[in-house]
């Protein structure tokens, strides 16, 4: 009975922590048990942005959100323009696996008359199941400018990208 109990215990708790992470990773600050956006300042006019979406968040809303803190960060701080100087997109794959254990549970049998129902502990196997889980992490190493932005490639008008994208960032459920 105890074992039963600690059993339905768990499957709520995982149900549970299950119904928290009901879509891609929003665009917030990053926290231990979440994903999220993190910088690192350099030098003054030099960050490390970061942003990590969980496995329902996908490669292109990552990257995007990576940019939209850069353009943030680059007008919180007074400048106009930021320049990538080294961007990266990392790719964790990983097979996670469920089930495949054994357990009883308590059957009843209509044996006769003379017997009626008699209860039975038997025993059950939840066969193992796999899932493929892919996390994306963007990075990138900005450098920060003021007036018109430059004609490299890897240069981006903050203001122009917080307009563009912002109708694409999700923020967390208050």
């Amino acid at each position: 009975m105890i074992r039963q109990a600690m059993l339905a215990f768990a499957a709520a708790g995982a149900l549970l922590a299950g119904a928290c992470q009901s879509g891609p990773t929003p665009y917030q600050a990053s926290t231990r048990m979440d994903g999220g956006y993190s910088q690192t300042r350099i030098e003054d006019a030099r960050f490390r942005i970061t942003f990590k979406g969980n496995s329902m968040t996908d490669r292109e809303r990552v990257e995007n959100y990576m940019l939209f803190r850069a353009a943030e960060l680059t007008l919180e701080n007074g400048y106009d323009n930021f320049t990538i100087v080294e961007r990266d997109t990392d790719k964790d794959k990983r097979v996670r696996s469920y089930g495949g254990y054994m357990g009883t549970r308590l059957s009843y049998a209509y044996y006769s008359p003379r017997y009626g129902w008699v209860g039975a502990w038997e025993p059950y196997w939840t066969p193992e199941r796999y899932d493929e889980v892919t996390r994306y992490e963007a990075t990138a190493e900005i450098l920060l400018g003021k007036g018109p932005k430059s004609s490299d490639p890897n240069a981006f008008d903050a203001r122009d990208v917080s307009k563009n994208l912002s109708g694409q960032i999700q923020r967390p459920a208050s």
